[in-house]
């Protein structure tokens, strides 16, 4: 019988970890008995919820400012990870920093939504590449690790307005699997999780109110940020020898990025 990795006492950095999916991971992987370091823009945030964690579990919390579109940032960031695990090293990344803006049609586009479309890239691309540069290679130097990479199925799947969106949660996908290959024979892990419809602030932050994110997920069920934290938990914690590549995760009320089942209001 197969044994089940051990995460407790291993280090796990979690980017974007102020809120939704990356704050319900920290959560998790601490029930495990990891130690963190978190990453994200709020730092108020993600203080309050390392001394939560630590005075919880009975593990080392360490808030740490991080914004993925600054080289400098994760440089910085990356190197108080390092002195955090000290000569054990960071054991598990789950690069979760990401955001949409906006759902512009190419044709009607306007310079604002072009901004938009800029941060997109620079948040979802760049800074997923510039924070896995910083953690992956202390991974093979040890002999071991693990990345998991926070897709979508928008990465899967495309939509009108999401044109933009979609090609950065492809390009996460693609970067996994050519990453998967680069590390081939390295015993360092890699996964892409593709959630659907998760309920959390990213449409708040998307559309700008909390009204229009509320019609998103109007008469259905959708994921929520802690359940896709178990797939995390879950994938982190399986047999060293055994990569789950991708995973796919929707509602059982999503079949595809546009085919939602929803109950209208009585």
């Amino acid at each position: 019988m197969s044994t089940p990795f051990e995460l407790a006492g291993r280090v796990a950095v979690v980017t974007g970890a102020s809120a939704g999916i990356g704050e319900h991971s920290a959560r998790r992987l601490a029930a495990r008995g990891m130690h963190l370091v978190l990453g994200a823009r709020r730092l108020d945030r993600l203080t309050a919820l390392a001394e939560e964690l630590s005075s919880a579990h009975d593990v080392r919390c360490q808030p740490v400012a991080l914004d993925v579109t600054s080289s400098g940032s994760v440089q910085a960031f990356g190197d108080a990870a390092d002195g955090f695990a000290g000569d054990a090293g960071v054991h598990l990344l789950v690069n979760n920093a990401g955001l949409a803006r906006g759902v512009a049609r190419i044709p009607t586009a306007t310079l604002e939504d072009e901004a938009g479309w800029a941060e997109m890239l620079e948040v979802n691309v760049m800074g997923l590449l510039r924070v896995t540069r910083r953690f992956v290679g202390g991974m093979v130097e040890r002999g071991g690790g693990h990345v998991i990479h926070m897709g979508s199925l928008a990465g899967i799947e495309t939509y009108e307005g999401g044109s933009v969106y979609c090609a950065t949660k492809a390009s996460v996908r693609v970067i996994s699997k050519a990453l998967r290959l680069e590390l081939l024979g390295s015993g360092v892990r890699v996964c892409c999780i593709n959630p659907g419809l998760v309920e959390t602030e990213f449409a708040r932050v998307r559309l700008g109110t909390q009204e229009a994110s509320d019609k998103v997920y109007e008469g259905m069920t959708p994921l929520t940020g802690d359940e896709v934290a178990r797939a995390v938990e879950w994938v982190a914690g399986l047999p060293s020898f055994m990569n789950i590549e991708e995973l796919d995760l929707q509602p059982v009320d999503q079949a595809s990025a546009q085919k939602v089942h929803r109950v209208p209001r009585s």
